[in-house]
């Protein structure tokens, strides 16, 4: 059955339907889906079959896996798995994955293993249109900016309101690191360009606290409007992939205390490259031990 690929948005996400992520990699099957993920953004498979190993093989289908986090542990029995589990962490803010290393992930895996029976929805952004919606002057202003992401919560947000919440924000931010990236990111396949900010994002190197604070919630507030989002809502055994180099993502707590767990895993990404060539720099911490740096994939 050739794959097919259903487009949810106009801009942004798409069903995939006739993939086997069961069976062994078939190279015009991965050709397919690498495909549809540089259009489309974020895809979405249903009635997936997978445990954590199987998720796992098929994230390595795009290329050499990360660990499950800088800080954080894996989940029992695995090395590349993290828990998105609500009993330890909601992740309502809007961010990119692991974006105060070097090198974040290009693709994140998420499967469903318990759904709620309202909200719980993963909102994803795309940031190349949000970077193409910009005026031509907030474009070159963006084209000429460097910042400095950081792991480091003192951003303005809620207190952990359980014990388990509380240990977890405790080991994410237990080692520091700090990177620095261009504001605009070229996409090392596509040649897109799109806004590389989000809630790791600490400031634009080289501007005063307030101005740099400013730009950034006008920058992000195109990457988040309306017309940019795919707003998912989880059933049991679907599997959600997306392009970590050029999308957002939130998670909306609004399922009151209903349990929900998703499974992730991450593919080590290449080094950020703005739009004058310049690469991405590591100021503080060391996570070699977390990913590999890597070449442009095939």
């Amino acid at each position: 059955m050739p794959v097919s690929i259903r487009k949810l948005t106009g801009r942004i996400g798409a069903v995939v339907e006739g993939a086997d992520l069961a069976a062994p990699p078939d190279p015009s099957t991965v050709t397919a889906l690498r495909d549809a993920l540089n259009e489309h953004k974020a895809i979405v498979f249903d009635d997936v079959d997978l445990d954590n190993t199987g998720q796992e093989r098929l994230a390595g289908w795009f290329g050499d896996l990360t660990t499950a986090h800088p800080n954080v542990p894996a989940a029992d029995g695995t090395r590349h798995v993290l828990a998105v589990d609500s009993e330890t962490s909601k992740a309502n803010e809007w961010h990119t994955d692991v974006t105060f290393v070097v090198n974040p992930p290009q693709l994140t895996t998420l499967r469903s293993l318990v759904t709620t029976p309202y909200g719980g929805e993963t909102l994803i952004a795309n940031a190349a249109t949000a970077y193409r919606d910009l005026p031509a002057p907030l474009r070159a202003l963006a084209d000429s900016l460097r910042v400095v992401h950081t792991n480091q919560h003192d951003y303005a947000r809620p207190a952990a309101a359980t014990a388990q919440r509380r240990e977890y924000d405790r080991v994410f931010v237990a080692t520091p690191y700090e990177a620095e990236h261009p504001l605009v990111r070229v996409h090392p396949l596509t040649g897109e360009r799109g806004l590389f900010i989000g809630a790791f994002a600490k400031r634009i190197v080289g501007l005063p606290p307030a101005d740099s604070a400013d730009l950034l919630r006008l920058f992000q507030s195109y990457v988040t409007r309306p017309e940019n989002i795919l707003r998912w809502r989880w059933s049991p055994n679907q599997l959600l992939i997306f392009d970590n180099r050029i999308t957002q993502h939130y998670a909306v707590d609004n399922y009151d205390d209903h349990p929900r767990r998703l499974n992730r895993v991450t593919v080590a990404g290449e080094v950020p490259v703005g739009t004058d060539g310049r690469r991405s720099e590591q100021l503080t911490g060391d996570a070699s031990h977390y990913s590999e740096v890597l070449a442009v994939a095939a």
